[in-house]
């Protein structure tokens, strides 16, 4: 039904450098943030020319909950304070009844959240805070803008699990992701 929006996340994809391919040996770690509003911070200062975010951003690799720039002959160890990318917008498209969430990162990609890009709950390190986090490619995450969360929770509906607690669901692509809890503590 939504075979459209599937294929242009091929095609996005396609552009990208074999970074899975890439297996360097640890060259060190960078002076890169990549911070909670998605600013990329080298030695202090924000990289403001978006061509150099976007090319380093096609560059990540995930591994062992780490994330690193790679290239074929060197490995990057950064700092990430949530999730290397950062959605700026969430989009529905409804057919008939079902819908499918569609995400923007502030890098210029785009997935559609689904079996090939869950939505997970997450507890953040040393924190309480729990927020959402969608699969962007190869164990890489992205992390809502605020309005796009509440754009989420907006298209969510309530429901029962087997514990009885009500939840909140949001449904995409025919899967059905919990945004957590409704009880209160």
């Amino acid at each position: 039904m939504f075979a459209d929006l599937v294929s242009l996340e091929e095609i996005n994809n396609s552009a990208l450098p074999p970074v899975q391919c890439w297996n360097p040996p640890l060259s060190g770690t960078m002076d890169l943030t990549i911070d909670r509003e998605g600013r990329w911070i080298h030695e202090g200062g924000i990289i403001r020319r978006e061509a150099i975010v976007k090319l380093f951003s096609s560059i990540l690799k995930a591994e062992d909950n780490q994330i690193f720039l790679v290239s074929p002959v060197e490995k990057w160890l950064i700092r990430v304070d949530v999730a290397p990318f950062y959605i700026i917008s969430v989009s529905r498209d409804v057919r008939g009844s079902e819908q499918a969430i569609s995400c923007k990162t502030s890098t210029g990609e785009n997935v559609v959240i689904g079996r090939n890009h869950p939505l997970t709950i997450v507890k953040l390190h040393n924190s309480e805070e729990i927020v959402p986090l969608v699969e962007i490619r190869q164990g890489l995450k992205g992390f809502f803008s605020r309005s796009s969360y509440y754009q989420l929770v907006d298209w969510c509906q309530s429901g029962e699990t087997s514990e009885t607690a009500e939840q909140l669901f949001l449904s995409s692509m025919g899967e059905r992701f919990s945004m957590g809890s409704l009880a209160e503590e």
